[in-house]
């Protein structure tokens, strides 16, 4: 799986469980090279939410703010932040309660999490979006899927994300960022495991 005809800026979004592993995954993108624009998970933040007696709307825009607390965490690495959505020149973190709440686009409810948030980034800048997890891919029926082209059981993401980078032409690559040199590699153009949509 290579990355062929991934455009020059691109969407990151680090999910949350990969806290730990932010000081490499921004050293790669800086040697690389590459604007992107990235969107943070919500990790323990958003699980902080999850556990409280709250849902709905108030669920939903807490998990939001979480993705934000995880934003401001990575801006430590000397990121700027960014509170509107634009095509990225440089590395920058999006801090995304102010895009979602003016725009208000997605369902309030927890089968939308940080995962569609990032797909939505990227659909609205027409950008491809790059996906790091602690996993290597999507998997169903415990098989990883290397190239995906409909819907299917996961786990891996939440349950809107598929339909919506399917249904809106999101060109998508999920990879495992807790494996050294793999995210470099996809950025360079080498063979790596992992999913991709729409390559």
């Amino acid at each position: 799986m290579k990355s062929q005809g991934m455009s020059d800026q691109v969407v990151v979004k680090i999910g949350g469980s990969l806290a730990d592993q932010v000081l490499p995954l921004i050293e790669t993108l800086r040697t690389c090279r590459r604007p992107a624009l990235i969107v943070p998970g919500g990790g323990r933040f958003a699980r902080l939410v999850r556990e409280s007696p709250v849902e709905g709307d108030a669920a939903h825009w807490m998990a939001v703010c979480a993705m934000e607390q995880f934003g401001w965490l990575i801006s430590q690495q000397g990121i700027p932040p960014a509170d509107d959505l634009h095509v990225p020149e440089t590395l920058e973190v999006l801090l995304p309660y102010l895009p979602l709440r003016n725009a208000d686009p997605l369902p309030h409810s927890w089968d939308v999490t940080s995962d569609t948030i990032a797909a939505w980034v990227a659909a609205s800048l027409s950008l491809d979006l790059i996906v790091l997890k602690s996993v290597d891919g999507i998997r169903s029926e415990g098989m990883l899927i290397e190239r995906l082209s409909r819907p299917v059981e996961t786990d891996d993401v939440d349950v809107s994300f598929l339909p919506f980078v399917l249904s809106h032409g999101v060109r998508v690559v999920i990879l495992n960022g807790r494996i050294p040199g793999r995210l470099e590699s996809w950025l360079r153009g080498h063979p790596v495991t992992g999913t991709t949509i729409g390559f």
